[in-house]
């Protein structure tokens, strides 16, 4: 276990990964502000936070949330794809379906309200990555013909 949590810590100090894991927080504290707000709230327990990965602005969420984030934190700093894409355009799906499913409709909700909350630069750098995926997508498939 100690091993584990070495790795963690190593990939964590990495400037990409905590910037992806800042963002997810950012992300899915959006969501569950917009979808949990009868539910209790409080700044996000894990070992992301307690490594510094979010800085000083550690994301408020209820303990459903908390589990997805926590998640996501070992399915990021873990992630064998260098450079990482982003997990819809991917080939390699690391989540479990439920937890796919459920980062999936966090991005749904959280992605359009980014714009407001500071993450105006990368919905249009995700927007035109996820164009630029797509496209090489189509280009190397033969059947796309």
């Amino acid at each position: 276990m100690a091993e584990s949590s070495n790795r963690f810590a190593q990939r964590m100090a990495d400037a990409n990964v905590a910037k992806d894991t800042r963002l997810l927080g950012d992300f899915v504290a959006i969501y569950c502000k917009g979808n949990h707000a009868q539910t209790k709230r409080v700044p996000l327990q894990s070992e992301g936070v307690t490594l510094g990965a979010y800085g000083r602005k550690v994301p408020a969420v209820c303990p459903d949330c908390a589990e997805l984030l926590t998640y996501a934190e070992k399915r990021r700093a873990f992630c064998a794809k260098d450079p990482k894409p982003f997990c819809s355009n991917c080939d390699t799906h690391c989540y479990e379906p439920e937890m796919r499913e459920y980062m999936r409709e966090v991005m749904r909700y959280a992605g359009p309200r980014s714009m407001f909350h500071g993450h105006a630069i990368d919905s249009i750098k995700h927007l035109l990555e996820g164009r630029a995926a797509k496209k090489a997508a189509t280009a190397s498939d033969p059947t796309s013909d």
